[in-house]
């Protein structure tokens, strides 16, 4: 039985989940729509960038998704979700910290911190084969992707265009773009997220 956008207004968080684990994408939107701008006040709170904003939104959606059938009904969805924001944007903050790290600098840190820290590139001297074939496994993920996932994820990491240009050059409405790139996400987490680990 087809649903509309009144009835899926109408389900709990819970009856919502159950729908998107089923595979049910509108139950998906419905969810992001439901969370999208609380999700968007914790990123900004942590990571006080509002250029990196919409993305980490996309990104927190995607890998809640993702890890979706994992959720508990007798927690409250919201809490589980704003979990998964919150760990996400201190990972990247942290990451964002290690990449921008200047060795030229005198900090007041524990050798042993430093170390945690501080990725040891002395260790790979192959770093750059590495990011070769790192390289080369995302293309290929991207490029197995169904043809209008790969267009638009094309569109917005390598051609860097925003969500409106996309919408505008596919004639595409804007919130059909923001689902295709989730969905196009999803498929490249799940594609890579073993493919990648030693890299």
């Amino acid at each position: 039985m087809k649903r509309g956008k009144k009835d899926l207004k109408n389900l709990s968080d819970t009856e919502l989940v159950k729908l998107a684990i089923n595979g049910d994408e509108t139950a998906y939107v419905e969810l992001m729509n439901r969370y999208r701008k609380k999700v968007e006040v914790i990123v900004l709170k942590i990571v006080k960038q509002k250029s990196e904003v919409e993305d980490l939104v996309q990104e927190i959606f995607t890998k809640a998704f993702t890890s979706i059938s994992t959720f508990k009904s007798e927690f409250s969805f919201s809490t589980w979700l704003y979990k998964i924001a919150t760990n996400h944007c201190i990972d990247f903050v942290r990451k964002r910290k290690i990449s921008t790290f200047s060795l030229d600098e005198d900090y007041e840190l524990e050798e042993d911190t430093i170390q945690r820290e501080i990725p040891d590139w002395s260790q790979t001297p192959d770093r750059e084969l590495f990011e070769k074939q790192r390289n080369e496994i995302i293309h290929q993920a991207i490029n197995s992707l169904p043809e209008h996932y790969r267009k638009v994820i094309i569109m917005r990491h390598f051609e860097d265009k925003s969500y409106e240009e996309i919408a505008k050059e596919l004639k595409l409405p804007i919130g059909t773009v923001k689902v295709h790139i989730f969905r196009a996400r999803e498929l490249l987490y799940k594609k890579l997220k073993d493919k990648l680990k030693h890299y």
